[in-house]
């Protein structure tokens, strides 16, 4: 099965650069830069097969497309504006449509990017809360760590100079709606008697029943950033940093009041001028008070470009990790990443290079979700929650693996990353296909 994803991963590879050549901007003739690149002007396309697998969703399949727009050239190798649009679906019926918009030009001095989701997962990963401390045992069958989420999610960031090229303020408004449901078990009935853990966690009393079943987050995030990179999509130099509040109180509309916050820091070294790049990034994710809603507990937040991803194991945080592993009120993470551009060239009058990527992810749950046993007084029932709760020390969840980067233009990105945990807790490795660098 991996194999046949890794040939399927090649022959997407193949298709993208097949299609974004054939769908370049015409009537602007291209000219060299003075690094030797071709100026790209008007519009360029990046389509990209989605292809992938995952050993518990299936196969994922679908499309996904990346317009930018550069104008007259004169902002080469950066664009005017950029839309990203994607549609697809996996085997077993998790399904994800995206449409985001980002531009610096069409509010004077404020970069505004606007992004539309919607998520269906038919067998979300539930591993419980505060990583280790979770009981996983990777011989039950993956349905047992499965729970049912829908979320449509919309935001609007803003982010505005205060100094020049350096420090920014940035605000917005996420709302999201969580639709959240059980799954049946197969193949299972002895176990928890015939519950996945998601379901058991509410007959302990460790979710609410009204949580259990969703609810809105209708919030407000401001903060600042600062922001030194020498070419945003591909950093070779600089730091990028970023803190911001999550303000989210009943009177927004949000179905429970919380507040939280985030701080990020990267940094961008320069070993060889822009080929060979050291990368590394520091996150840490955290709570006001004792209480957040556990349904938003997973998102890495964000503002700007983009939009949030979960989980703290995944793709877009900890790769190789299980996706979902480590949920707490407080989480801290971080990535290293040595980024090598091996070979450049001029493909059917594209830029084009070719990178390899290594790496080592890592997270840690730091300050616990309140998992005490709230459930009726039978005895039958705490003995199944002491062995699925507050089993091991909570320690760093390690992962290291490497990948390949595809690059067009400068701008579009394919990426193909293969990552391997330290700890047979965390799973056994995943592959990954998608657009851009991590961070």
């Amino acid at each position: 099965m991996r194999f046949s994803a890794r040939f399927l991963g090649v022959m997407a590879l193949c298709a993208s650069l097949c299609s974004s050549v054939q769908l370049k901007a015409e009537g602007v003739a291209d000219t060299l830069s003075a690094k030797g690149d071709i100026i790209k002007r008007g519009l360029s396309y990046g389509p990209l097969p989605v292809v992938a697998f995952d050993q518990n969703k299936g196969f994922q399949y679908g499309a996904l497309l990346n317009i930018y727009d550069f104008g007259d050239g004169s902002y080469y190798p950066n664009v005017r504006q950029s839309w990203y649009i994607e549609a697809s679906a996996y085997t077993k019926g998790s399904q994800q449509y995206v449409l985001s918009y980002d531009t610096k030009y069409l509010i004077p001095n404020v970069r505004f990017s606007a992004a539309t989701c919607l998520l269906v997962e038919k067998m979300l990963d539930f591993y419980g809360f505060n990583g280790y401390e979770s009981a996983y045992d990777e011989k039950v069958d993956a349905t047992f760590y499965r729970m049912e989420r829908v979320v449509p999610y919309a935001k609007a960031d803003f982010i505005g100079s205060i100094i020049a090229n350096r420090l920014y303020w940035e605000a917005g408004y996420h709302f999201k709606w969580f639709g959240l449901d059980n799954v049946t078990l197969e193949g299972d009935e002895e176990l928890l008697g015939g519950k996945a853990l998601y379901e058991k966690y509410q007959d302990w009393g460790i979710i609410g029943t009204d949580e259990a079943k969703g609810g809105r987050s209708s919030a407000l995030r401001v903060g600042l950033i600062y922001d030194s990179r020498d070419f945003e999509p591909a950093p070779s130099k600089g730091v990028w940093a970023e803190a911001h509040a999550i303000v989210a109180p009943k009177a927004l509309g949000t179905s429970e009041s919380y507040y939280r916050y985030s701080a990020t820091f990267r940094q961008y070294l320069p070993l060889a001028q822009d080929r060979l790049v050291f990368a590394y990034r520091l996150n840490y994710q955290g709570t006001f008070g004792n209480y957040a809603p556990f349904y938003v507990l997973p998102y890495y937040t964000y503002v700007g470009p983009g939009y949030d991803r979960d989980g703290f194991g995944g793709y877009r945080t900890t790769r190789g990790v299980l996706r979902n592993r480590v949920q707490a009120l407080d989480v801290a993470m971080f990535n290293a990443e040595m980024r090598w551009k091996f070979y450049r060239t001029h493909l059917f009058k594209q830029n084009v290079y070719f990178a390899l990527n290594g790496f080592a992810d890592g997270t840690a749950a730091i300050r616990n979700y309140d998992t005490s046993y709230r459930g009726e007084d039978n005895a039958v029932e705490r003995a199944m929650y002491d062995s699925f709760v507050n089993m091991d020390k909570e320690k760093l969840h390690l992962s290291a693996g490497g990948g390949l980067r595809i690059g067009i233009n400068q701008n579009f990105i394919i990426a193909v990353d293969y990552g391997v945990p330290f700890d047979s807790r965390d799973g056994a490795g995943s592959l990954y296909i998608n657009t851009g660098f991590l961070f």
